[in-house]
């Protein structure tokens, strides 16, 4: 099977310019590879704090339960260095819990339960790259619900939603007026996500592990080339202008979320961070955390 998933990678990078990384998703040993919640790094948990101990606003934000983050290191994959706000805190996050229908979609799309189709494709892109509502509802349905979704994210091999550890990502309503709307057992949100379980999911991907590493490749061809430059990709855009950008984001009022994957050519630049504040400055305030997310890893490598 991993012959076969290499065979396809290889395939797919022969074929033309692809939009993943060459070498996403990165390949960790099975006997190196750990949990990420094994992975809580003192000294970059002491930058985050830090951070937001410097501005007053941050820490009215984070002491209301109304700013998540989560941060990652991949400098080296098999040594994640984790660091967090809030991270098990499962919070509405808008458009964010999308990428929980993509696991849904190519998970069935593995098994065969769901055709490939170019209109499922074009559904699938739509609904990452423009956060497109009507494709992300015709994906609802297309993978066979609310319900089926939620068990993917539930399903062992994820463990991407969780009720006795915090939560986690979550869909509970189409992104439509109509039909039905089953809130989460901790947070009662329909559309949730906490910060550690986004940063699992990119983290997962990121090693292949989603489904298996042909179809984390895949994933990663939908998350790439953000189709809305705001929040962190705004920031990205002018410091790191050459890093592959993997990402989904979220709005809502003035609930904003963000998550990207950054692989740039050093090192240091290669990590997740994830944030979800709600704020009417949400938006400003991502924007604001990469170049200080960037700071904090730039000195350290």
């Amino acid at each position: 099977m991993k012959f076969l998933c290499t065979a396809l990678i290889a395939g797919l990078l022969m074929a033309g310019p692809a939009l993943a990384a060459p070498d996403l998703p990165t390949r960790v040993a099975d006997e190196r590879w750990q949990p990420l919640r094994d992975t809580r790094d003192p000294a970059l948990q002491a930058r985050l704090d830090a951070y937001i101990a410097s501005s007053s606003r941050l820490k009215k934000l984070q002491r209301e339960g109304r700013l998540s983050i989560a941060l990652v290191d991949l400098a080296d994959p098999a040594e994640p260095r984790l660091a967090s706000i809030n991270g098990r805190k499962t919070v509405y996050s808008a458009s964010l819990p999308k990428i929980a229908i993509l696991l849904t979609a190519y998970d069935q799309i593995a098994t065969g339960k769901l055709e490939r189709t170019p209109e499922v494709e074009a559904d699938l892109n739509a609904m990452i790259r423009r956060s497109s509502n009507p494709a992300a509802t015709r994906m609802i349905d297309a993978v066979g619900g609310l319900d089926a979704i939620n068990e993917t994210l539930s399903d062992p091999r994820y463990g991407l939603y969780n009720a006795d550890t915090g939560g986690g990502l979550w869909v509970g309503k189409r992104y439509a007026k109509s039909g039905r709307r089953v809130t989460d057992p901790v947070a009662g949100v329909s559309h949730g996500a906490s910060a550690f379980q986004t940063a699992r999911y990119y983290y997962l991907l990121a090693t292949g592990r989603l489904v298996d590493e042909g179809t984390s490749y895949d994933m990663l061809q939908a998350l790439a080339d953000p189709g809305i430059r705001h929040k962190f990709v705004a920031s990205l855009g002018q410091l790191a202008p050459d890093a592959d950008l993997y990402r989904k984001s979220g709005t809502w009022r003035d609930y904003h979320a963000d998550s990207v994957l950054v692989w740039g050519e050093e090192p240091w630049r290669r990590y997740i961070v994830v944030g979800i504040v709600q704020s009417e400055s949400g938006g400003a305030i991502l924007r604001e955390l990469i170049p200080a997310v960037e700071g904090f890893l730039d000195e350290e490598g």
